[in-house]
């Protein structure tokens, strides 16, 4: 398997949990959105294993096939696990990362992951509206929080809640307000590209403390 892996631990709090972060389909481990991200949770109990899917290692812009994407989740949270032994899993990622990492455990739970995180989950793809991408999560028996903008296209506000609705106290939807697909705010709303990122982290800390304790 053609993968590679990072630890980031770094921060102004020592961490609580690790975090299994994936990356979205177009960008690897270390774009500015996942670097920055990293870095901000840091400073809020979360340290962070980036690592990148097989066709990203490759230079190729198609993603892998569902079961490779699968079988690279599975094995970077063994590896994460061994990095820092000692602190609670955590998995999930952008968009496609996140969904992989939902379709992994759906199928057979991630050992040691007690939540997934979502940073945008594609729902559908943009202007076709649909819930098929998240028919597997009924089988995903650990909690998992939702990080959701409010104008992001890839996730119909209304659909989504009906997922979030049927999956009951299992799932934790967390709206941007007018955030897109990237968390990307208009200026009309006074929040800064920090502001967003802050949010995020302190609502998955909160959403972890709750849950996991």
């Amino acid at each position: 398997m053609c993968w590679s892996g990072s630890t980031s631990a770094s921060g102004k709090t020592d961490p609580r949990w690790l975090y299994v972060f994936a990356h979205g389909a177009g960008a690897g481990m270390n774009h500015p959105f996942m670097e920055h991200a990293a870095r901000v949770f840091g400073d809020h109990e979360l340290a962070t294993y980036r690592y990148e899917f097989p066709y990203m290692r490759a230079g190729k812009s198609r993603p892998d096939s569902p079961a490779v994407a699968e079988a690279a989740v599975r094995e970077a949270v063994t590896a994460a696990a061994r990095s820092t032994p000692g602190l609670p899993l955590l998995a999930g990622g952008k968009s496609f990362g996140g969904r992989m990492t939902s379709q992994a455990q759906a199928k057979e739970p991630l050992p040691g992951v007690r939540g997934l995180v979502f940073l945008g989950f594609p729902l559908h793809a943009p202007g076709r509206p649909g819930t098929e991408r998240a028919e597997h999560l009924s089988s995903v028996q650990v909690p998992m929080l939702f990080l959701q903008g409010t104008r992001d296209e890839f996730a119909t506000l209304e659909l989504l809640r009906g997922v979030i609705n049927r999956l009951g106290n299992r799932a934790t939807l967390h709206l941007i307000e007018e955030g897109d697909h990237s968390f990307k705010v208009p200026k009309r709303t006074g929040k800064t590209e920090k502001d967003v990122m802050n949010e995020l982290a302190e609502t998955i800390q909160n959403w972890a403390a709750r849950t996991n304790g």
